[in-house]
């Protein structure tokens, strides 16, 4: 555990010391929802109905923009490999760099929810399952991710190939995030859907670091 936090703090520091890639993280998110009512119109009945799927793909998207970097800084300064070599298990490492990109990037999109839902006029009534969905999926979209990161290191052109990765795996928690906040609108419960969330999230946590160490492992051989 105190190996855990001490990467989690240096990383923290340094994200903190090159604080734009949050912000662009942010801004991005930012500027993705709020073209939508430019395009299609400001009719309240037809942003509310494209609201939770338009700011979840958004956020889905977002969440893509600094994965590429989550250990490349590491990789081509050396980093990674003395991580690798410590007696501290690698899935450690990964965890805690995955904690250090929801931190940086999964909770200021969570934060800026909840205005951009009041100005795509979501439903009061889906604003609480909206942000526990959020909370939910999000850092089940970090833990993904950090597989693709750690499969693309050393590659050319990364980024696309990190896309190709992992989209196909966000799907399952774009579909029951939206769905969650449809059920709630239209009078449904939206148990159903948080708790399949909350097994996706528990099935990443379990396999992630484990798929993540591994493929950082033959990155670096």
């Amino acid at each position: 555990m105190s190996r855990f936090l001490s990467i989690v703090r240096r990383d923290l520091h340094l994200a903190f010391r090159q604080g734009m890639d949050s912000m662009m993280v942010v801004a991005f998110f930012v500027i993705a929802v709020v073209l939508f009512p430019f395009g299609i119109g400001p009719q309240p009945n037809t942003l509310a109905r494209i609201a939770p799927g338009v700011i979840w793909v958004a956020a889905l998207l977002a969440s893509m923009l600094s994965l590429e970097r989550l250990f490349q800084a590491d990789y081509e300064d050396g980093s990674l490999e003395l991580l690798a070599l410590q007696q501290v298990a690698l899935e450690i490492t990964v965890m805690a760099k995955v904690t250090v990109h929801w931190l940086t990037t999964g909770l200021p999109l969570i934060i800026a929810t909840p205005l951009l839902a009041v100005l795509m006029n979501l439903p009061e009534e889906g604003f609480r399952p909206f942000l526990i969905a959020l909370l939910l999926g999000t850092p089940t979209l970090s833990l993904i991710g950090a597989i693709g990161a750690a499969l693309i290191l050393g590659s050319r052109r990364g980024g696309i190939l990190l896309s190709l990765l992992v989209l196909p795996l966000y799907i399952p928690v774009l579909i029951f995030g939206v769905s969650a906040v449809d059920a709630v609108i239209g009078g449904f419960p939206a148990t159903p859907q948080l708790l399949v969330l909350s097994g996706l999230l528990v099935g990443a946590l379990a396999l992630c670091p484990w798929a993540g160490a591994a493929a950082v492992r033959q990155g670096i051989e």
